[in-house]
């Protein structure tokens, strides 16, 4: 009898089995980093908004409107759903001096905690 070239079903059992377990790791990596990345644009995208309403109300010359303007809460934004803005504003009068304490809290699902951020407008 001849000796024939060839895999044993032994040896394509084997390879097969290391190919499933490589290709399960790696769907399993990539649906991770796919997952991190999701939430990483959701709180970069809620660091934007906080940051672009206290550069508006930073720009803003009308300090007595500042209230009106801009406290309160809004809720619509087309490109993030369930997403919220909330701009609380604080007058302070202390030791002569006037100023408006100006906190911008930005919440929405996938954040692992609220964003937020404060300034202080002097009165003019």
């Amino acid at each position: 009898m001849k000796t024939r070239g060839g895999f044993t079903l032994i040896e394509i059992v084997m390879a097969m089995a290391i190919l499933l377990i490589v290709m399960l790791t790696l769907v399993t990596m990539t649906g991770r980093a796919v997952h991190v990345s999701t939430i990483a644009e959701r709180e970069q995208a809620a660091i934007q908004m906080a940051t672009d309403r206290t550069d508006e109300v930073r720009t803003n010359p009308s300090y007595a409107a500042l209230d009106s303007l801009y406290g309160g809460t809004e809720n619509s934004f087309p490109t993030l759903p369930g997403f919220t803005r909330v701009t609380t504003i604080q007058r302070i009068t202390a030791n002569g001096q006037d100023y408006k304490k100006v906190t911008v809290t930005v919440n929405g699902p996938g954040l692992a905690a609220p964003i937020s951020r404060t300034i202080a407008v002097a009165a003019p």
